[in-house]
C-alpha cells in the first residue's frame, strides 16, 4: 500500500512534454517552494491575460468565427482560474505531527488521522 503523500503534479513539463511529479512529504523543500512560486506566477499571468483580453466584439474587423472562439477561450480561462483558486482555498493546513499515511484513499496525519491533502 502507498505510504506518505501522493506525488505532486508540478507546474512544468519534461522536455518531451510529459508531466513532472514530485514525491515528498516536505512542503518546504526547495522544489515544493519553487513549484508554489511558479503556480502563483502562472495564476497571476492568467488573470492578467484575462484582464487584458478585449471582448471580441470590441475588436474591429474580427470575423464572427474568431469572435466566438475568443469568447469561448476567455470563458474557459475564467472558469479554470475560478476552479484553481477554489481548490487552493480548500486545502487544509497540515497538522504538526509530521508523519502521514494513506487513510481510506486520502493522505492523513498518522497521529490524528486528519486529512492533509484533498
Amino acid at each position: 500500500m502507498f505510504e506518505g503523500s501522493p506525488p505532486r503534479l508540478l507546474p512544468w513539463t519534461r522536455p518531451d512534454g510529459g508531466p513532472c511529479y514530485l514525491s515528498t512529504d516536505d512542503p518546504d523543500s526547495h522544489l515544493s517552494v519553487l513549484a508554489d512560486t511558479v503556480e502563483a506566477e502562472l495564476l497571476a499571468a492568467a488573470e492578467a491575460l484575462l484582464d487584458d483580453a478585449e471582448a471580441p466584439a470590441a475588436v474591429p474587423d474580427t470575423e464572427p468565427r474568431e469572435q466566438c472562439r475568443t469568447a469561448t477561450l476567455r470563458s474557459a480561462l475564467r472558469d479554470v482560474l475560478r476552479i484553481a483558486v477554489s481548490r487552493g482555498e480548500r486545502l487544509p493546513e497540515p497538522c504538526d505531527h509530521g508523519e502521514t499515511k494513506l487513510c481510506e484513499g486520502r493522505t492523513c496525519c498518522r497521529a490524528c488521522r486528519r486529512q492533509i491533502y484533498l
